[in-house]
């Protein structure tokens, strides 16, 4: 019962890299959906993720559709800072998907509308000059949420 986690459209290789990281040593498939803002062989992926990158399960689509048409019946939770209901209220079933968007801009507003009940969000303080959490750390808080839940599996 691996998690699957997505990210949208990344643009920052170093996040992905520590995502990947995060991915192997939880047991969780990495999901990527494109376009990228850089190559996945980019030295910077690679240098991030270490030595990772072999064990890594890694799943890569050209676009949203592709990631829906590949994971048919995919329970998708999607974490962006702008809903109401908070991640560790969730009740995350087993092998749910949970997608992360890009750095920048987030997951595409039209994705979001259409998936308003599987939304999510980290709580974080309101702050003029600072718009969220790194891509990174976000991702890690919401895993080992999902993982305590489960127990940790397979975990020691």
């Amino acid at each position: 019962m691996p998690l699957n986690v997505v990210l949208f459209e990344p643009e920052i290789p170093q996040n992905t890299g520590n995502i990947a990281r995060t991915c192997v040593i939880t047991n969780s498939i990495l999901h990527i959906i494109g376009p990228t803002g850089f190559s996945l062989d980019e030295k910077h992926v690679k240098r991030a993720g270490l030595d990772y990158w072999d064990l890594l399960d890694l799943r890569y689509y050209d676009h949203y559709e592709a990631f829906l048409v590949a994971n048919p019946n995919a329970k998708v939770y999607y974490c962006e800072t702008r809903t109401q209901t908070v991640y560790s209220d969730v009740d995350f079933p087993e092998n749910c998907y949970i997608m992360f968007g890009k750095e920048t801009t987030g997951i595409t507003k039209s994705i979001l509308e259409a998936n308003p009940d599987n939304c999510i969000r980290i709580p974080m303080f309101q702050h003029e000059k600072a718009r969220s959490l790194n891509l990174s750390n976000t991702v890690a808080i919401v895993v080992y949420e999902v993982l305590r839940q489960w127990n940790y599996p397979g975990m020691v």
